[in-house]
């Protein structure tokens, strides 16, 4: 089977357990849905790697959300990749498949065929948001850039912010071919260890910057299986991540056929984007006469894009309740 074909497994996030370590897990597969989502925009390289893996994770992160939630992750830097955002829709009803989308914001002029996508986030925060819906409290949860990759971020917010030890071993890229365009193609596997009972040492972590790491987080038997659990997503290889030949209930066994490994349901997951003309009109209604006439074009019209998706607005200010004149 060609490297570019389309299987079952495409677009979707299979969560497991291992039932003799304690520890949860998911394999996700992304590729027509990273396709869409970076065919939105026209981003160098580096940014574009940067967009994927922050898909793919909030991909796997955001398997465990309930209906009808959002997820958000947010990396924002001072280095030429300012702002790299994406959302995840809960399932609207049983069986549905999630929604996911994503973008970047970045310096184009500081954008150079670096080797080191990560390097052009700089000094920051990694964010995590949870919307459970009208009448509750958003979630807010950060923690610094550390460690090399937006996937290290995402371990450390985990062992700090929650106590949960998280491994993420990750892989995506273009692939391509003879006769077909080149397309992204990823995957890849989560480890979470489940929440351990106690409390963990205030005196600060051994990780970068003093942030906690599972070594401060679990001990004795828990800390063993978990090591154990990693060692063995060490031997992973790239091709049975993103490859189309191993399926990934196939990788589960060979990974981890001594720690009992139980599938659960599949999350299928779709490109999808939130906005309408609905919600653009109402984020336009806080702004002030002179701002909307900052907004319009010669034509008279203003106008709007979405950063997500690049759908194209075009409203008339009087139905925006303001009407010509002194925009003072």
């Amino acid at each position: 089977m060609a490297i570019g074909s389309k299987i079952a497994w495409d677009d979707t996030v299979l969560p497991f357990q291992l039932d003799r370590s304690g520890i949860r897990g998911r394999v996700a597969r992304l590729d027509g849905v990273l396709d869409q989502v970076l065919a939105q925009h026209n981003y160098p390289p580096a940014i574009e790697a940067l967009v994927a893996e922050a898909a793919l994770l909030t991909a796997l992160i955001g398997q465990t959300i309930k209906l009808r939630w959002k997820l958000s992750l947010q990396v924002r830097g001072n280095g030429p990749a300012r702002l790299i955002a994406t959302d995840y829709y809960g399932p609207q009803a049983e069986g549905e498949p999630a929604r996911i989308r994503a973008y970047a914001s970045f310096d184009a002029d500081r954008i150079s065929g670096t080797p080191d996508p990560f390097g052009l986030i700089g000094e920051g925060y990694f964010a995590v948001m949870l919307d459970q819906g009208q009448g509750m409290l958003p979630y807010q949860g950060f923690t610094p850039i550390a460690g090399g990759s937006i996937a290290a971020c995402a371990g450390a917010y985990f062992a700090q912010s929650e106590q949960l030890p998280t491994r993420f071993q990750l892989s995506f890229g273009k692939s391509a071919v003879p006769g077909q365009a080149a397309s992204w193609r990823a995957g890849g596997v989560m480890l979470q260890h489940m929440p351990q009972t106690g409390g963990v040492a205030a005196s600060g972590g051994s990780g970068e910057g003093g942030l906690l790491t599972h070594a401060d987080i679990l001990s004795g038997e828990p800390a063993e299986d978990w090591n154990r659990a990693n060692l063995l997503l060490d031997t992973v290889e790239e091709l049975e991540m993103i490859g189309p030949l191993v399926a990934p209930t196939d990788l589960l066994v060979r990974l981890f056929h001594e720690e009992s490994p139980r599938v659960f349901d599949a999350q299928p997951v779709r490109f999808g984007c939130s906005c309408s003309e609905e919600k653009v009109r109402s984020t336009l209604s806080i702004y002030s006469r002179k701002d909307i006439a900052h907004m319009t074009t010669a034509e008279g019209i203003v106008t709007a894009d979405c950063q997500f998706c690049g759908a194209h607005y075009e409203m008339d200010p009087v139905s925006l309740g303001f009407e010509g004149g002194d925009a003072g």
